[in-house]
């Protein structure tokens, strides 16, 4: 590293400076076992290194090679990083103002002061930071997921191979395509409908093919605004409430009350089925609810879903339906919010092929935003979702949007079913290990995830003890809202083999509690 590499300035590279020490990663310092006269003489004797640049040179305070520094006139300017620098005085003055430039440097734009209210870092991240860091401490540890809800198994055949030919295509002057409709594919779009939402009454131009509902759901909320009132389900995916914070529409965290102001944070627990009292919820724009829910894998009944609608209608407020889950869904309850009466009035719908197909990674979605849907003022919100798709988005991928056609093929939803279906014979391989231990769990078995109560205990204390006796990760229940505390949630993607030898070390661990 040469003193440029240090200050980051032109003005540091002269033939009159004495070499200054590493300070960043301790290559090439001069220890005091290299510190004789010649090494010094060297050293101090200005020689340009390969790159044309100058050597570096530290030493302690008080140490041979600083005693010598001294009688030769170079000057100590103080510690940087931990290290003592020293430097000709000739040039003391320039590196002192560029040490001050380097720390003081600044911009005049101010940091916007929503994002600066978010808590810590997002949740899954988290849980990625905190997982790494065992791994460096117990490095021949095998860690087990079930965390972060992220497929495992392949896409099936049927499904890439579309994808492949689509990507081979693009090598071809008959198959090449570039930029696509911002709303998604003619033909994707009319095979979304008959696929979901058949006999909804749902046409092909109120769906827009997107990159993910995650990115759909942003999108959403830089259409609302900052001025809008939300209400959001307690336990929820943390999206809906992160991205609330980043635009505005939240007050500041309440470390108490584990909670952001001006969010009405509807509680859904065992004691009401999952489902909120409506009749004490004050009125708010926007509803975000997600069912089969995230984390808690309740999925919410037809009459459930009649009250939610009337509730808006009533309310003049607009649903966010996450159906992110529905395929997961075996009984008769809705797998979309248009299948309920007056829906499309007051109602916009999510979904994804995420954890239909196992397209985390390939990133495929789809909004369903009605034409009935209007604003107080009477206009269309599909006009404004579509300029901001427009605006912001430039269309999926022609690969992906392949794929999507092929997963929505008869083959491939009978592809898509069977492996559906593998992760739910995981979620009750999970629900009753826990439950023959005695806790009390709640979903798996509409949804893929597992919700075990933890009574009395900190979920992140549980997150922690399951990882450092069990090597296990699973995801603290607080991190999806205050309704999560005391609860775990176990996630049933993984591999057959992942999941015996979780139940194992379970079962270990768990057994005295």
């Amino acid at each position: 590293m040469t003193a440029c590499g240090v200050f980051s300035s032109a003005a540091c590279v002269t033939q009159n400076s004495v070499a200054v020490g590493t300070v960043i990663n301790n290559k090439e310092v001069v220890s005091d076992s290299r510190s004789n006269k010649q090494s010094f003489i060297e050293f101090a004797g200005l020689r340009p290194n390969g790159g044309g640049g100058l050597r570096l040179w530290t030493a302690g305070r008080g140490s041979q090679v600083a005693r010598f520094a001294a009688r030769k006139g170079v000057r100590e300017i103080g510690k940087q990083f931990g290290t003592v620098v020293a430097m000709a005085p000739a040039q003391q003055a320039a590196v002192e103002t560029l040490k001050e430039e380097k720390e003081e440097m600044r911009t005049a734009v101010r940091r916007n002061e929503n994002i600066g209210k978010l808590q810590a870092g997002y949740l899954f991240p988290e849980i990625a930071r905190r997982r790494r860091a065992h791994a460096e401490k117990h490095p021949d540890a095998k860690i087990i997921s079930l965390g972060i809800g992220d497929t495992t198994e392949p896409i099936p055949q049927v499904i890439t191979k579309a994808m492949e030919e689509a990507a081979r295509g693009l090598g071809t002057l008959d198959g090449y395509s570039g930029y696509g409709a911002e709303q998604g594919q003619g033909r994707l779009r009319s095979a979304l409908v008959n696929a979901f939402y058949a006999d909804m009454g749902i046409k092909d131009t109120e769906l827009f093919v997107s990159d993910g509902a995650k990115c759909d759901i942003a999108r959403l909320q830089l259409m609302f605004g900052s001025q809008v009132s939300i209400a959001v389900q307690d336990p929820s995916y943390p999206v809906y409430v992160d991205t609330g914070v980043m635009m505005g529409q939240t007050g500041t965290f309440d470390n108490d009350a584990m909670q952001y102001g001006n969010i009405q944070y509807m509680r859904c627990s065992p004691e009401n089925n999952f489902f909120p009292d409506l009749s004490n919820l004050p009125r708010t724009d926007i509803i975000f609810f997600c069912s089969p829910n995230n984390p808690t894998g309740n999925a919410a009944t037809r009459k459930q879903l009649e009250e939610l609608v009337v509730f808006a209608r009533r309310n003049g407020s607009i649903i966010v339906y996450d159906s992110a889950y529905a395929i997961y869904m075996s009984g008769d309850n809705p797998k979309s919010i248009f299948e309920i009466e007056g829906a499309k009035e007051v109602a916009i719908e999510t979904g994804s092929f995420s954890k239909y197909a196992g397209f985390t990674g390939v990133r495929l979605g789809w909004t369903v935003v009605p034409e009935a849907l209007k604003y107080a003022d009477g206009f269309p919100v599909i006009r404004d979702f579509n300029r901001i798709m427009t605006t912001c988005f430039n269309g999926a991928s022609n690969i992906a949007q392949a794929g999507g056609l092929a997963c929505l093929s008869p083959e491939g939803l009978a592809a898509m079913h069977s492996v559906v279906s593998f992760y739910k014979e995981n979620a009750t391989i999970l629900r009753e290990t826990f439950e023959s231990l005695g806790f009390k769990t709640y979903g798996g078995v509409d949804a893929p995830y597992v919700w075990v109560q933890f009574p009395g205990r900190n979920s992140w204390d549980v997150f922690a003890e399951l990882l450092e006796k069990a090597n296990i990760v699973v995801t603290p229940g607080s991190g999806f809202g205050p309704g999560g505390e005391g609860f775990i949630r176990a996630s049933a993607f993984g591999h057959r083999e992942n999941i015996l030898e979780a139940v194992e070390r379970l079962k270990k661990v768990l057994a005295t509690h």
